[in-house]
């Protein structure tokens, strides 16, 4: 009887032990998958690399523009809603896009000087169409910033397209549909106002 209960005593033991030692060496594990409710922000692909690299200086760009534009006078004031509406929406973006790629381990310069890729599909401008927009005035200005911020617009809307389509991150593809959305409502807005300037 006593052999018995030794017996039963040492298997409990052992199967405690064993319990402990998986508990603890998939504790670990556990903390690298337990993130799973999280993996969604931790995971990405080359897909979700790109989308942020090529969009910093895109957004970049366009906070450019809506400074050169707001420094000027005798402007439409729709416009000037409109282009303070987009570095309000923009300037956060850049800092999560740069947040992200320094979580990933990633340099966010390493598409740098690929603007203008594609044959200038990603709506860019080049030095001459920043300067051009600098040296207009009045009206002028108002015209020029809603042209180029409509190709500017398009070329970010089929970027964030294609984060949609080939991305894995979800907080860069929820960032993608949020462009999609209201930059297409925006050159919506830029469309309507040059038929009225």
């Amino acid at each position: 009887m006593l052999k018995s209960r030794t017996f039963l005593y040492a298997a409990v033991t052992l199967a405690a032990a064993l319990t402990l030692t998986s508990c603890a060496g998939g504790s670990p594990a556990a903390d690298s998958a337990s993130p799973t409710a999280s993996q969604s922000t931790v995971a990405f692909n080359s897909a979700d690399v790109t989308f942020a690299q090529m969009m910093i200086p895109h957004h970049e760009q366009a906070v450019q523009m809506s400074d050169d534009l707001l420094a000027k006078d005798g402007l439409d004031q729709s416009v000037i809603d409109l282009a303070t509406e987009i570095k309000a929406a923009q300037e956060p973006e850049i800092t999560q896009l740069k947040d992200w790629l320094t979580a990933w381990g990633e340099d966010e310069n390493s598409m740098s000087g690929m603007g203008g890729m594609g044959g200038g599909s990603d709506g860019m401008m080049s030095d001459d169409d920043m300067m051009a927009l600098q040296d207009a005035a009045g009206a002028e200005a108002s015209i020029l910033f809603l042209e180029q911020m409509t190709a500017h617009h398009e070329g970010a809307v089929a970027m964030a397209q294609l984060e949609i389509d080939d991305g894995e991150n979800a907080d860069a593809q929820a960032m993608a549909a949020n462009i999609v959305k209201t930059q297409t409502a925006e050159i919506a807005v830029m469309t309507e106002l040059l038929t009225v300037l």
